[in-house]
């Protein structure tokens, strides 16, 4: 059972990036990694099937729901932007733009916050290098706050089905360290250097209806399959995870950086870790997940749109993340 379970983990980690046909259908790719697992250890039935079924409805409804509201609401977010470009420095407009995207990423979830973040930078027209700085600074941000609900992001709704946890539970649990982390990237925002240039922004582009459905319903289904996933890895997490100590589950999550954190949240949160071992599952993936695009849902929105290349975003996001991750294990090591 072991062997297949680590195959099948093999194979979420490495095939959305190395498989082109993979990566297209990446919803029905993990619908059928989660079936096959949970099979392989036995908790396949119908309470997995409602779990899997319940669970992604408030992220799917929240995407729908603001989805919507961004694009009825788009000429007024643009008029209102306009305005402040005229009256406020650009640098204070990143900032404001990181710690309101951040705090507002769990109620508005992380997607809606990334393509707002878009619409911002194309009507800034700035020059490329600050811009590029202040969407990775304001990735992080996003990604960081996206996970203090289960509406926020994937990684948020997974985290919370698996431990059976209400609400606002991961708000207790990370909140603090979360709010620290979004204030931090604001304030480098802050020493950025923005003047007239050549934008990121080549077209705009707005989401009819057919996209805004279409996209909620892709985020159910990739839900859907992380919490099957999810299931049919708990034997793996009470047997080889639940034993590590959380420093060496910190650090181990930086793959991250290269693996979308929804994924492995679903292969490691369990009921049998500990606060201090969620905590530093949690923050490891958090962070990490900023430092290169493929790491988390709003780099690939954001880079995706604008057209950042994996150098510029690493060349950023290295150099944020990296100090990040050192300082929050320093007071995670305090807190425990």
């Amino acid at each position: 059972m072991y062997i297949g379970l680590g195959l099948i983990l093999l194979a979420v980690l490495v095939g959305p990036i190395c498989v082109r046909p993979v990566e297209r259908n990446i919803e029905l790719f993990f619908l059928s990694a989660g079936v096959l697992t949970a099979i392989i250890t036995g908790r396949f039935g119908w309470t997995l099937i409602h779990a899997a079924a319940s669970e992604p409805i408030a992220l799917t409804i929240a995407v729908l729901v603001f989805g919507a509201a961004a694009r009825l609401l788009r000429p007024a977010f643009d008029r209102t932007l306009q305005r402040l470009r005229d009256t406020v420095s650009a640098r204070w407009i990143y900032f404001s733009l990181i710690v309101l995207l951040g705090l507002l990423s769990s109620v508005i979830t992380a997607v809606i916050s990334a393509l707002l973040l878009v619409e911002a930078i194309a009507l800034l027209k700035l020059d490329r290098p600050s811009e590029t700085a202040a969407v990775v600074l304001a990735c992080f941000a996003i990604g960081l706050g996206a996970a203090l609900t289960p509406v926020g992001e994937p990684l948020g709704t997974i985290a919370i089905a698996a431990l059976s946890a209400d609400f606002w539970y991961l708000m207790r649990l990370l909140g603090p360290l979360v709010i620290c982390g979004i204030a931090i990237v604001a304030a480098l925002s802050l020493f950025i250097s923005p003047y007239q240039g050549a934008s990121l922004y080549a077209a705009r582009s707005e989401d009819g209806w057919k996209e805004i459905v279409l996209r909620a319903l892709r985020v159910y289904a990739f839900c859907a399959g992380l919490v099957a996933l999810s299931w049919g890895m708990r034997p793996l997490v009470d047997t080889y995870i639940s034993r590590m100590p959380h420093a060496a589950l910190f650090w181990l999550n930086s793959i991250s950086a290269v693996v979308d954190n929804a994924t492995l949240t679903a292969a490691e949160i369990g009921p049998a870790l500990n606060h201090s071992q969620q905590r530093a599952v949690l923050m490891g993936l958090l962070i990490s997940g900023g430092m290169l695009i493929p790491g988390n849902i709003p780099n690939i929105v954001a880079a995706s749109r604008l057209g950042i290349s994996s150098r510029e975003w690493a060349r950023i996001g290295l150099l944020t993340g990296l100090p990040l991750m050192a300082l929050c294990f320093a007071v995670l090591y305090w807190m425990s």
